[in-house]
């Protein structure tokens, strides 16, 4: 007979209470798997149907799905005339196109951007606008305008549904070290970058690791990503209790993992249901990926860090109060994401969070969470606080054990 106190009882309990909180999802926000479609891609479409026909020399131009390497070769055989040619006719294949060169893409989405605002104008002056609609066009048009700064470097644009976007900080193609941040929920076009809270939105976040980088390592070229160029979970419901949008997400991300210019060795900072992206993707990531870190996260679909099949070293990090450690750790039936990253059973290297209040303070400037994430990022391994005293999770970091 089983006690209580047995772990067979222990997980049946604990399976329940998963799937209450599914539930509640289902009673409160629908099914958002089926409620939420991307918007129209009448645009992209011409543009790749005239890619498929264009011509440079008499010959095609190479697949827009085509590995990296390939792509990356058959732009380095172009003058920068025809490179231009290429960007100005079909901006949003070449923005978004893997392979393509890091300074292109910007000039790319530059004219994807020019072209939304113009659009978002208007529409907003012809279409017939309730308040709500008005307020988001308006919103809308704000973001836009701030992304075509001069200093800001677009990495992809897409403005279908609620748009994809990702951002460059510092040089890409002579960097020593590249970080890419992957956000969570409710990440999109009008939540990359915010006014209040600043540093719980794509932009600002990168900014302060750019920084914390910067002041860690000032003789290290680094470059920071913040990449919003997946579809992500629309707020706490089944979208976000499951892996499939974090599919689409992990294909996407191991597709830009592949095509970064240089050797660089990048690291992954994922957190909330980016965290489940980066789970999904940590198989398939390049050997040029050496770390991924993880903070606030729902479980990264596997019970363990060697279920992973990760190359990479595993970080983890949760601040105390963050709410994330209410919700179950576990998956019944496809829904949930498994074992919690900083139990001790799952295996991950358990960083201090120090400072970071709540479930969106991570990357707040001045926090050990963030100087963290900003030593992993340059290398400094040696300057990581543990979440326990002593060095436990600095151990073997450079024998055979990290390898």
């Amino acid at each position: 007979m089983t006690s209580f106190d047995s772990s067979p009882t222990l997980a049946v309990w604990r399976a329940l209470l998963a799937l209450a909180v599914v539930f509640i999802m289902l009673a409160t926000t629908g099914w958002t798997a089926v409620r939420h479609h991307g918007g129209p891609r009448d645009l992209f479409a011409a543009e790749l149907a005239g890619w498929r026909k264009a011509r440079i020399g008499g010959l095609p131009l190479p697949g827009a799905t085509e590995p990296p390497a390939r792509l990356a070769g058959f732009f380095a055989s172009l003058g920068v005339a025809q490179r231009h040619r290429l960007a100005d006719r079909f901006p949003l294949v070449v923005g978004n196109l893997n392979g393509a060169p890091a300074g292109l893409r910007y000039r790319a989405n530059r004219i994807s951007l020019a072209r939304a605002l113009r659009l978002e104008r208007d529409r907003t002056a012809t279409a017939r606008l309730n308040a709500d609609g008005r307020h988001q066009a308006i919103r809308r048009m704000h973001r836009l305008a701030a992304l075509m700064r001069p200093e800001r470097q677009i990495l992809a644009f897409d403005p279908a549904g609620h748009g994809r976007v990702a951002e460059v900080l510092g040089d890409l193609d002579r960097a020593q070290r590249i970080s890419v941040i992957v956000p969570g929920v409710d990440t999109h076009l009008l939540t990359f970058q915010r006014t209040s809270r600043k540093y719980s939105a794509p932009a600002g976040m990168a900014e302060s690791l750019y920084a914390a980088e910067r002041a860690a390592a000032p003789r290290t070229r680094t470059a920071v990503i913040a990449w919003a160029d997946y579809t992500a979970p629309a707020g706490v419901g089944m979208d976000s209790a499951t892996g499939r949008l974090a599919e689409g997400g992990a294909v996407r991300l191991a597709a830009l993992a592949e095509a970064l210019p240089g050797t660089a060795e990048v690291a992954l900072f994922c957190h909330s249901y980016g965290s489940v992206v980066c789970g999904v993707a940590a198989r398939r990531l390049p050997a040029r990926v050496t770390d991924i870190a993880v903070a606030g996260s729902p479980g990264m679909r596997a019970a363990s860090v060697t279920e992973l099949g990760a190359r990479a070293r595993v970080w983890a990090m949760r601040d105390g109060d963050d709410w994330i450690e209410v919700v179950p750790h576990l998956e019944v039936g496809g829904l949930g994401h498994g074992e919690d990253p900083v139990a001790p059973e799952f295996g991950a290297r358990v960083m201090s969070a120090a400072g970071a209040i709540g479930h969106s303070g991570y990357f707040e400037p001045g926090t050990e969470s963030v100087v963290n994430f900003a030593e992993i990022g340059v290398g400094a391994y040696d300057g990581v606080s543990c979440a326990t005293d002593g060095d436990s999770c600095r151990r073997d970091i450079y024998g055979e054990a990290a390898a």
